[in-house]
């Protein structure tokens, strides 16, 4: 269903700034209006501005995956309202960053769980606290450390995976194992220039490893859902979006390694907007570059 409402004014939208890693990201995820997608046994997508919300809707269950901002949330809210009337019975955050959690807080009072990975949770405390939002911020109650958590609702099972640092040091996939639809989170940026997040213990070499393990984990019939996409390109997909995921991570690292070798400088390669071998990741290569030449060469 789609929205004609103007949903943000421009003070709230220079406020809502600092839940977003920058501003340049800020303005790659802005949409106009909203949309509820159904995919498949009762699970859907819903997307306005931030990250792609997953949700199941039943007359047996309410899940959401991850909250976008407050006021994308209470259009999530309207929209399930529309269709039930019972309590929510589970939120899922994939990871802590805002355009994925901030819009917790119109879920308080109206979710019997929500659950994230340990370091999600200690990161949207510890980014919370650091901008004097604490009070705003509607923290997991459940979280778990390794492997995975399962949850029945409904005729429904949803999974939690953690195959380690990616993105953050607290992603999970989440499937749902009846529909066989695994929300990514911002573990896929499809065809898109990924965010990754240092400060918050991404790795962009076992980012790759989490991307085999994905693909192994789920099967040729497993619908995915990426938190964001670049122009052109959707933010559902097959494991082979994973695949070339991967292989762009890597061709990231070998660019930075191979360019280090050859004489360039940190700057000079981070000015590149696209990276060979990897065409389709079109536009600024910064953030990842920069994350690259990191890893390889100031940490550790």
């Amino acid at each position: 269903m789609t929205s004609r409402r103007s949903f943000i004014k421009q003070g709230t939208a220079a406020g809502t700034l600092s839940f977003l890693p920058s501003s340049y990201l800020w303005k790659a995820l802005f949409q106009n209006g909203y949309q509820m997608k159904p995919l498949r046994n009762d699970v859907g997508i819903f997307t306005e501005r931030g990250g792609t919300i997953g949700w199941m809707i039943s007359n047996e269950g309410l899940v959401v995956v991850d909250t976008q901002f407050p006021e994308q949330a209470k259009h999530m809210v309207e929209e399930i309202r529309k269709k039930s009337d019972r309590q929510i019975d589970l939120l899922v955050n994939t990871h802590h960053h805002g355009d994925h959690t901030a819009g917790n807080i119109a879920f308080k009072g109206l979710v019997k769980t929500i659950m994230a990975h340990e370091n999600s949770k200690a990161n949207q405390k510890r980014s919370a606290e650091a901008r004097g939002g604490l009070e705003n911020q509607l923290l997991p109650d459940t979280t778990y450390k390794k492997g995975k958590v399962r949850q029945k609702v409904g005729r429904e099972k949803v999974a939690l995976h953690y195959f380690g640092a990616a993105h953050t040091n607290g992603d999970s996939f989440v499937h749902f194992e009846n529909a066989n639809i695994v929300h990514c989170g911002d573990l896929v940026f499809n065809r898109r220039a990924p965010y990754v997040d240092k400060s918050s213990g991404a790795n962009m070499e076992n980012w790759q490893r989490v991307m085999e393990k994905g693909y192994k984990a789920f099967d040729k019939d497993t619908l995915f859902v990426f938190g964001h996409s670049g122009n052109g390109f959707d933010v559902t997909g097959t494991r082979e979006d994973l695949k070339a995921f991967q292989s762009y991570l890597g061709k990231v690292m070998d660019f930075v390694k191979k360019g280090k070798a050859a004489g360039k400088t940190k700057k000079e390669l981070a000015a590149a907007t696209e990276i060979p071998g990897a065409p389709e990741w079109k536009g600024n290569q910064a953030r990842p570059v920069n994350a690259a030449w990191t890893e390889l060469f100031e940490e550790g």
